[in-house]
């Protein structure tokens, strides 16, 4: 099985044993992989993403919510990355599965290099347009810190709203964006080639920051698919 990759934002693989709080249907489940309708696929996409999301979001009161949420929020990590790629990583970036393997993805990256998505936030925030207020980070954080931040705006798909959690972490993607830009400029003077290559990643950021922003209007609308 080839697994799309979250836009190369990150190196090494790393991860726990995931816990998986929504079972599937397993009709569904068994149509996953090797679909021989593109149709038929996208199908598949919407129901799985709005059954993640609707399965967060109920039972409120639930005691065990919590265990729930973190699970959720964990679903990517290990082998289950996988498992949401072949679901989701091919949707429109416009839509709810499309939305949600890009939030899935950004935690990946953070979970794998903390470290450097830390330096590039701290980098990002000299640009006076960052959008710190809604991205909700701390204005010097530490990797531990950061990741925290982001499991709690992913955590924000299953109980919050939706376009709420989809600002927050376009406006991270900002901050990141103009970070690594940052760094990028730093390296122009004697290392053009990587200057360019970092300089490409950023523009990556931009690019799924607006896709981000965008799926969020898209939901505060009631479009959203």
């Amino acid at each position: 099985m080839v697994t799309p990759q979250p836009r190369n934002w990150y190196g090494s693989t790393s991860g726990a044993t995931p816990r998986r709080p929504v079972s599937l249907d397993p009709v569904l489940a068994d149509e996953i992989e090797g679909a021989p309708d593109p149709a038929e696929h996208v199908a598949i996409a919407h129901a799985t993403a709005w059954a993640f999301v609707d399965g967060g979001r109920a039972n409120p009161d639930d005691p065990q919510r919590a265990e729930l949420l973190e699970s959720l929020v964990r679903l990517g990590e290990a082998g289950d990355i996988e498992l949401i790629a072949d679901m989701w990583a091919n949707a429109g970036p416009l839509t709810l599965p499309g939305a949600l393997w890009r939030m899935y993805a950004i935690r990946e990256w953070v979970r794998r290099d903390s470290g450097t998505v830390t330096d590039a936030y701290r980098r990002g925030l000299s640009g006076t347009d960052a959008p710190t207020v809604i991205a909700g980070l701390a204005d010097a954080p530490e990797p531990a810190g950061v990741a925290r931040s982001v499991d709690q705006i992913l955590e924000g798909v299953y109980d919050g709203e939706l376009d709420v959690a989809f600002d927050r972490a376009s406006a991270l993607l900002t901050i990141l964006a103009a970070g690594i830009g940052a760094n990028a400029s730093s390296l122009a003077p004697t290392d053009t080639d990587r200057s360019a290559q970092i300089l490409r990643r950023a523009d990556n950021l931009v690019r799924t920051a607006g896709e981000l922003a965008h799926a969020a209007r898209l939901s505060r609308e009631g479009t959203l698919e």
